[in-house]
């Protein structure tokens, strides 16, 4: 016997059923009138909308955003021939690349096939058409576009698979290891130095070792020594009295007590100026302090991290640090790879820069194209963390597509880093192809505008887009 409760599941269900799987959008590019109702109603497992020019296939995609695309390339005004075609391809792979582009290709147009293929299109289709041999080629292409998706989706979560110690992300060895001495020591009271060149993230680990301590719920207190005049640093470190010196007009704490119960980051510690280290180093031995213009010592429990790009030993046999300072500071050292020592890293960052800056700046923007991608993996960055950061900021608030170039990046393709090209014949290959493009670009793919800026024919300049694979 069914339960009174069972049966009112039974007509809560019937009543309201599960909403429809809806169905991966397919967008058919065809003029004849004949293929398109044949092609409209020949694949169930998509949803299929078909237009009959550039302009409706471009509303189409903008409106549906499709996840493949059939393209007859030949499309009036000019169904006789490619150049509506190709011109509407380009405007699919710049406003959607991740859509999967199959064109049709005529008997004799393989040539223009494989012209589309490297434009970007995902595969070709040879008419008279065989709505089964399509009908495979479409599923293909949206379960690859399906798996691609899954693949952006894993990559966007970047920021935090590969987070260890709060929100430094990497995947390197080398940075790991610093990530886990830093956790280690995070609940003792030993200062810790942080040695690395600028760039590298010393505050963002600084911020990691607070957060990962007992303090966490008390202040985290930053100063750049470097950036603080000399004459006004004591002020800073120690606070002042009110009426302690011209400009004193009210008392003022100084760093080191903001930070009490917390953390004291000290960065460039090396430009402490060497009378105002004895002070330092009377606060770390006896940790109290007196504010300038007081004689009242004030019990300040901090804990001291500090950071360098400096040589302090080498500074210290100059006579230019304290040593006893220095061993005070240093009780334990952790020395930070730049970023071209962690392989693997600048991609990683990269991406979740890009990620968080696209949100904020411009969110037309959704990934690295493949030559950005590796022009940043061949980079050595020499301004480390700092200039990636930097680098990506700019280009996603400058990018007019949805894909970073290394030219956005303002880095050289890869086939340009190389110092010295193969032979001669290579070197001039590589001054051409960089030329032209310059060219190009500036007249927009003119080809008549582009071949008189470069002072040559129009068939000269068509032979040289043949003879190096590119397309204006």
């Amino acid at each position: 016997m069914v339960s009174q409760s069972s049966q009112l599941r039974a007509d809560q269900l019937q009543a309201h059923p599960a909403p429809p799987k809806s169905l991966p959008r397919l967008l058919v590019v065809e003029d004849d009138p004949g293929l398109q109702a044949q092609l409209k109603w020949a694949y169930e497992d998509f949803e299929v909308t078909v237009v009959g020019d550039r302009a409706s296939a471009l509303a189409a995609l903008r409106a549906e955003e499709p996840s493949v695309i059939t393209l007859d390339l030949g499309l009036p005004p000019d169904p006789d021939g490619v150049t509506e075609g190709f011109a509407l391809l380009d405007e699919i792979m710049m406003l959607k690349p991740d859509a999967k582009v199959i064109v049709a290709s005529g008997h004799g147009a393989h040539e223009s096939a494989l012209q589309a293929i490297a434009r970007g299109a995902y595969d070709f289709y040879r008419k008279p058409i065989d709505v089964e041999a399509i009908g495979l080629i479409l599923r293909r292409a949206h379960q690859l576009h399906v798996l691609e998706e899954e693949n952006r989706q894993l990559a966007a979560r970047v920021g935090h698979d590969n987070c260890v110690l709060g929100s430094l992300i990497t995947a390197a060895p080398e940075m790991v290891k610093v990530a886990r001495t830093i956790e280690r020591v995070a609940n003792t009271k030993v200062s810790v130095m942080l040695l690395g060149a600028s760039g590298t993230g010393k505050e963002l680990l600084a911020r990691g070792l607070h957060e990962s301590s007992s303090r966490r719920d008390k202040a985290f207190v930053a100063i750049n020594c470097a950036a603080i005049p000399e004459n006004l640093l004591e002020s800073e470190l120690f606070g002042h009295e009110k009426g302690a010196f011209t400009g004193a007009v009210k008392m003022t704490e100084g760093k080191i007590e903001q930070a009490d119960g917390g953390t004291l980051f000290l960065d460039e510690v090396g430009d402490i100026p060497f009378p105002l280290q004895v002070k330092l180093l009377r606060f770390l031995q006896e940790r109290v302090i007196e504010r300038i213009g007081s004689r009242k010592a004030i019990a300040v429990d901090t804990r001291i991290v500090c950071a360098t790009h400096q040589d302090l030993e080498a500074m210290i046999a100059d006579g230019r640090f304290r040593e006893d300072l220095f061993y005070r500071l240093a009780e334990i050292v952790v020395k930070i790879p730049g970023l071209s020592e962690r392989a693997g890293d600048a991609t990683l960052l990269a991406k979740a820069f890009l990620a968080r800056f696209a949100r904020e700046m411009n969110p037309l923007v959704k990934g690295f194209g493949r030559d950005a991608l590796t022009a940043i993996d061949a980079w050595n960055w020499p301004g480390n963390v700092r200039e990636l950061e930097n680098r990506v900021k700019r280009a996603v608030i400058m990018a007019d597509a949805k894909l970073i170039t290394a030219a956005d990046l303002d880095l050289a393709e890869p086939d340009q880093q190389q110092v010295l090209a193969l032979n001669l014949k290579a070197a001039r290959e590589l001054t051409d192809r960089k030329v032209i493009r310059h060219a190009l670009a500036r007249t927009e793919g003119n080809i008549s505008n582009t071949a008189k800026m470069l002072g040559i024919s129009r068939p000269t300049l068509y032979d040289l887009l043949k003879q190096y694979d590119m397309q204006a």
